[in-house]
């Protein structure tokens, strides 16, 4: 035992001699220390990597079956389900762990929210991990158009013609996206392409800059306490320890309860309903026959109602064009967070009644949104929506006045547990 130990140490030194190899464990692992007081609200972070590490390995189980052909795309799809070993398991994990993808980057984004993630000094920490939103978003909406169903096929047509509102250009942005004149061959290949290529190398990309922006600042806490300002004779923090093994051995337990509920949905439920694979998915793509009611997955219905809600002509600009343009915006408000918040505290905690008031209005209507997407127009839900999106611009127009109005508590100087 102690020869084997030996041999490993020696063969650690003799990378370390090549390659930082240790000063990188340190630095991100062994001495890089943590809050003390880290809640459940901060599983989803490493929850994130996970299921990313679970859509690239299924990812490239499915693509040596996959033919990215609009005559051959939904069978192969149903070949991998049907003939191929395991292949029903691995198109499964892959679509279940694109919805919880999704789930568990929002709980992400809805905890730096509570906690003042995205203020001083982790603004920049904040903008990768919004800009990796939009390249998740991208990669989705990309990969939801591979199995040609019917409603990935007109899905895709229907979100691409928004493109066409945009004046002057809008009409050959709409077919330089496609590539043709409508969804067909051509957009198949380019969405294939980006979607198993391009966009997988700038999500990896985003994360690494976005764990290294990270440890570079320090993590955020609870309390919204800076554990630097306070060390130790040695230069160690008060308030932290190292994140290995604490951290690392709780996430690793936060990941076995994350994959036995991953697991429960995968075998049991895939399609939940038709909210993870929609029902119209299962019939092959129809140019000629249009669904009754076409939708996004749920991850995008949010700032669909927001789109939808938009019905009326406005100085020159018709209705279409403003819904385009509040959806953008919708998405875009999130990365103005660290200069529209003025409060003096990070953390909901030492917060007032009027932010948490608003936070509590903001998820509300959030969700109330993502639930009107999913549904058929009606005059009711659209004035519901209508009713949800103005809530929703008025959480981050008001920010820099609630934020500043409200009654803050004193924030202790070292965290408490």
């Amino acid at each position: 035992m102690n020869a084997i130990t030996r041999q490993l140490t020696g063969l650690r030194d003799w990378v370390d001699d090549r390659f930082p190899l240790m000063s990188l464990w340190n630095d991100h692992m062994g001495k890089y220390y943590a809050p003390k007081n880290f809640n459940f609200w901060y599983y989803f972070g490493v929850f994130s990597l996970v299921a990313l590490v679970i859509q690239i390995l299924t990812g490239i189980w499915l693509v040596m079956n996959y033919k990215p052909d609009a005559e051959l795309a939904f069978a192969s799809v149903e070949y991998i389900m049907r003939d191929v070993s395991w292949g029903w398991l691995i198109r499964y994990m892959h679509s279940t762990g694109a919805s919880a993808f999704f789930i568990v980057v929002y709980l992400h984004m809805f905890r730096g929210m509570m906690y003042g993630s995205y203020k001083q000094p982790r603004e920049l920490i904040w903008i990768l991990g919004m800009l990796l939103y939009l390249c998740l978003m991208a990669e989705a909406f990309m990969g939801y158009l591979l199995p040609w169903g019917q409603m990935s096929y007109w899905g895709a047509q229907v979100i691409i013609s928004l493109f066409g509102a945009i004046p002057v250009i809008g009409g050959t942005l709409t077919e330089w996206i496609r590539g043709d004149y409508v969804v067909s061959d051509i957009t198949l290949n380019r969405f294939f392409s980006l979607h198993v290529i391009a966009l997988p190398f700038a999500i990896a990309g985003l994360v690494l800059l976005h764990i290294i922006a990270l440890h570079e600042v320090g993590s955020n806490n609870p309390d919204g306490v800076e554990i630097k300002k306070k060390k130790d004779a040695n230069g160690v923090p008060l308030d932290g320890i190292p994140f290995h093994p604490y951290y690392s051995v709780k996430d690793f337990a936060g990941i076995v309860v994350f994959l036995m509920l991953f697991s429960a949905v995968m075998f049991f439920a895939p399609e939940m309903g038709g909210y993870f694979l929609e029902y119209n998915n299962f019939i092959p793509a129809n140019p000629m026959q249009t669904p009754l009611h076409i939708a996004p997955v749920w991850y995008f219905t949010p700032y669909y109602s927001i789109l939808r809600a938009n019905t009326v002509n406005f100085f020159w600009i018709d209705a279409k064009l403003w819904g385009v343009i509040f959806m953008g915006l919708g998405v875009m408000a999130f990365f103005f967070l660290p200069w529209l918040d003025r409060s003096p505290v990070k953390s909901i905690r030492y917060r007032g009644g009027l932010y948490k008031t608003m936070l509590a209005i903001f998820v509300v209507a959030f969700l109330i949104l993502g639930y009107l997407g999913v549904k058929p127009v009606s005059e009711g839900r659209t004035l519901v929506a209508q009713i949800c999106t103005v809530i929703y611009f008025l959480f981050f127009l008001l920010m820099p006045i609630y934020t500043k109005l409200d009654k803050t508590k004193p924030v202790p100087d070292r965290v408490t547990m």
